[in-house]
């Protein structure tokens, strides 16, 4: 599933422009610590900021401060999930989904 995510997702520029289809860094758990989801950041070109297992060889480079920023997504969704519809995914259409979330991040906003 990572291929299929890296080719359809996009960053936004900070300017003016179309997304770019290449993420500088990416960070994951360590569930997603493994020599092909490593391989496959490498070939793309982009950073994995990911921790190793126990059993893994030592990192030769790990940004902490990097993974540590993740959290604030891990929060995000844990927040997100406390609505009902959003966590079980009532609205089976996308644009109501979406629209739930829409709404979700509004009330946070507030």
């Amino acid at each position: 599933m990572l291929r299929a995510l890296l080719d359809g997702g996009a960053v936004k520029r900070r300017g003016r422009g179309r997304p770019r289809r290449r993420p500088d860094r990416l960070a994951g758990d360590k569930g997603y610590s493994s020599g092909a989801v490593r391989r496959e950041l490498r070939r793309r070109g982009i950073q994995a900021v990911i921790p190793r297992r126990k059993g893994e060889p030592v990192a030769r480079h790990f940004d902490r401060v990097a993974y540590r920023a993740r959290n604030l997504v891990e929060r995000l969704f844990n927040r997100w999930k406390q609505y009902r519809a959003i966590a079980t995914r009532y609205d089976k259409l996308a644009e109501r989904y979406h629209a739930g979330l829409t709404l979700a991040a509004i009330l946070f906003w507030l």
